[in-house]
């Protein structure tokens, strides 16, 4: 699975996911872009899944008819301490996850 870690996220988190193409939005030379832009040019770059702490995201976005799906990290902080702990059930719902569909752990 191709993921993309929004720039709110740590970077190192990215070495939680073994086995998937994981990238920060920065090394996807994505930074600085707007959420519509930033997932529809991620979308164009393969990217399958989307990982963010922007609770807004799925309020501002309609995500129907998109290729990619996003996750929303719902921690205490973005600190990788905190972030850490919601690995495993994101990794559960990267299988289970469809493109346009948006899910919160």
């Amino acid at each position: 699975m191709k993921i993309l870690l929004d720039e709110c996220l740590p970077r190192r988190l990215k070495d939680r996911f073994p086995g998937h193409d994981c990238q920060t939005v920065p090394e996807a030379s994505l930074a600085g872009k707007k959420n519509g832009e930033l997932l529809a040019t991620a979308e164009r770059q393969g990217f399958e899944i989307f990982l963010t702490m922007d609770k807004g995201l799925e309020y501002e976005q309609n995500l129907a008819g998109r290729q990619i799906a996003v996750i929303i990290f719902r921690a205490r902080s973005n600190r990788l301490a905190d972030l850490v702990l919601l690995v495993e059930a994101c990794l559960t719902q990267i299988r289970s996850i469809k493109p346009g569909e948006i899910a919160r752990i």
